[in-house]
């Protein structure tokens, strides 16, 4: 039997957090410190844009930074572990593949 008293991580949310942000993609990089995942929203329909060094014609996409997470390495590993688990739940009571 272990003698050491479980943890339990108790969490609260503000009410101006609760609502959540809406996020159209995320974009994930890293630093030596940690993971930083951005979480950005389309502003406008994407346009065709011509690159003034190329010449080359491409499709801009504009979009906004709506929330930044960082995370230190360690905890990437979890949130992968939780993402999974989730994915795997919303499939099984969707009967939708992502």
């Amino acid at each position: 039997m272990n003698d050491e008293p479980e943890s339990r991580l108790e969490v609260s949310i503000t009410p101006e957090v609760e609502a959540g942000q809406y996020a159209d993609f995320t974009s994930v990089w890293h630093t030596q410190d940690g993971f930083v995942l951005d979480f950005a929203v389309i502003t406008r329909p994407p346009a065709l844009a011509d690159d003034p060094l190329s010449g080359d014609s491409y499709v801009s996409v504009p979009t906004r930074i709506v929330s930044r997470v960082r995370l230190p390495p360690a905890q990437v590993f979890e949130l992968m572990k939780a993402l999974e688990q989730q994915l795997t739940a919303y499939e099984k009571e969707t009967g939708q593949k992502v």
